[in-house]
């Protein structure tokens, strides 16, 4: 057969054809199970504040030592039998610890809970832990059926922690399950100090606020797959906002996006029968340009046509944390009325095997225009985030950009379960990420993006490679890149959280499962950090 002499720009017009112009396909799916919207986890532990502990309920004593704190309301009998348990048990008040009494005067239990943290040495480690104390209280206390009265902060910022931590630690994701043992709702949690007033109206309006967010963060990345693809995320999301002033959304779908050559997002969602989407939620509470923060949103990941063992492929239904983390981030900022300019954007997809997905081989384009070889369709996330993160640039205009994913093995056999991965070209928004996490209690360790490193991500045949790294440890290979797609003029910031958006066993903050790791975190980034 002759040989066909074919330009270069004619060879790359075909290939864009073919590679970028995926058949629409219907949006309907079968056997898509229980849907989300009718089910809801079990009651939660209403939480109260008051001046004094109600008489009858449960005593909850958070402790930064041995010594009972001066406003406990205890009977000199009462008082004494406690101090002598704490002799006995040896309770030195550390964080994490707990000890359970009973039959001490009328109440049905008194629990004393750790608050101090002697073996901790950071910034935010100099006064006592009262997050940590009452979440881990309360899930201990989980099912008693019985009110609980929770006393030891002295102050009212301490009281709002405590009821942070109380929210926070209560948490479950049980609507699924037909046989729930929880307490009645009617069981509350009365917070009880001198500042109660004080403590209720910071409550209401910032830490309430977030421990919602991060419990529908938590939501979303517990959803099974079947219940929450790319257009349910968009639906679950936009009803969280419903309502919040100073909110505008927008909705990509994939006609619109592959209009605007979004060949990455599309690609990798082309072999699900559920569309693939990009949301954007632009939140404006303050002045100048708007932080922007980009999320992983892979609803499933089955790694594609590059299939993954079936051993933990169960987990990939939170392989959208990062998508859910910036919204959830976005959400508390919104209602609690902060002074910021927030610009998130999660890049939605589901990554199937079918018949129309996309090939180890193939090149796609995305919205910049830069080319991406596929070596591996199960590398999709930074694929995804190729897309989001130049859109969200070039679209808004932010001052600083900060992806969040869940994005490699490697950061988790890295970092464990205790710290996030933080990638940066630039110390200053490095060292206000690790500032922010030390405060939110969301750690980070930064690891290296070394210059060498970005040379064994470009491909032989387009700009970049999306796999087949050698020369590079593979956490620092993916932060590259994305970091290719995104302006060397721009602060900017990726978040590798595979290693903490599951925990395998529960937390003080974090009960067994979904973490929600990144609200708190971006929260308080996004209330320190506003364009000049």
């Amino acid at each position: 057969m002759p040989k066909l002499k074919i330009s270069r720009l004619a060879l790359f017009s075909a290939l864009s054809a073919l590679t970028f112009a995926a058949p629409t396909k219907a949006q309907s799916v079968i056997g898509s199970g229980v849907p989300a919207s009718t089910v809801s986890n079990s009651t939660e532990r209403p939480i109260a504040f008051a001046e004094q502990a109600p008489a009858t309920a449960g005593l909850v004593i958070l402790m930064q030592s041995a010594a009972l704190p001066d406003i406990l309301a205890l009977s000199p009998a009462e008082r004494s039998a406690v101090e002598a348990a704490i002799a006995s048990a040896n309770f030195k008040g550390k964080t994490g610890s707990n000890l359970e009494l009973r039959g001490i005067g009328s109440r049905p239990l008194i629990m004393l809970a750790g608050a101090s943290q002697p073996d901790k040495a950071g910034p935010d480690d100099e006064g006592p832990d009262w997050k940590s104390a009452a979440g881990s209280a309360v899930q201990k206390l989980m099912t008693q059926d019985t009110e609980l009265a929770l006393v030891g902060p002295p102050d009212a910022a301490g009281m709002a922690e405590a009821a942070l931590g109380l929210d926070l630690g209560q948490y479950r994701f049980d609507r699924y399950q037909t046989d729930v043992e929880t307490a009645p709702a009617s069981q509350k949690v009365t917070i009880s100090g001198p500042q109660a007033s004080a403590a209720q109206a910071l409550w209401n309006s910032r830490h309430k606020h977030l421990a919602d967010s991060v419990k529908l963060t938590r939501d979303l990345q517990s959803e099974p797959a079947n219940t929450l693809y790319p257009q349910s995320f968009v639906d679950r999301v936009s009803a969280a906002f419903k309502g919040v002033p100073n909110i505008r959304i927008e909705i990509l779908n994939e006609a619109e996006m592959r209009k605007m050559n979004m060949g990455a997002i599309v690609g990798v969602g082309q072999g699900s029968p559920r569309g693939s989407r990009m949301m954007v939620v632009r939140y404006t509470g303050g002045s100048g340009a708007p932080l922007a923060l980009a999320g992983k949103g892979i609803t499933f990941d089955t790694g594609g046509i590059s299939i993954k063992p079936n051993k933990g492929m169960w987990a990939m239904k939170a392989d959208m944390s990062g998508a859910a983390a910036v919204m959830g981030a976005t959400l508390s900022l919104a209602k609690s009325r902060a002074p910021v300019n927030i610009v998130a954007v999660a890049a939605l997809a589901e990554n199937m095997p079918g018949a129309n997905a996309q090939r180890p081989g193939d090149v796609v384009r995305t919205y910049g225009g830069k080319t991406i070889e596929i070596l591996s369709t199960d590398a999709e996330g930074r694929l995804v985030l190729a897309d989001a993160v130049q859109y969200v640039a070039d679209r808004y205009k932010p001052f600083a950009l900060v992806d969040i994913a869940t994005l490699t093995g490697s950061v988790g056999r890295a970092l464990g379960d205790q710290y996030g991965g933080l990638f940066a070209r630039e110390d200053e928004i490095a060292n206000r990420l690790l500032k922010a996490a030390e405060d939110s209690g969301e750690h980070l360790w930064r690891l290296p993006l070394h210059p060498a490193y970005a040379k064994a991500v470009r491909s032989d045949i387009a700009d970049v490679k999306n796999s087949g790294v050698t020369d590079a440890p593979g956490a620092s290979a993916g932060a590259h890149f994305i970091g290719y797609f995104i302006d060397e003029s721009m602060p900017w910031a990726h978040l590798d959280i595979a290693g903490v958006d599951w925990n395998n066993s529960a937390k003080p903050l974090t009960p067994k499962g979904a973490s929600g790791f990144g609200v708190r975190l971006l929260d308080r980034l996004a209330r320190d950090w506003t364009a000049e």
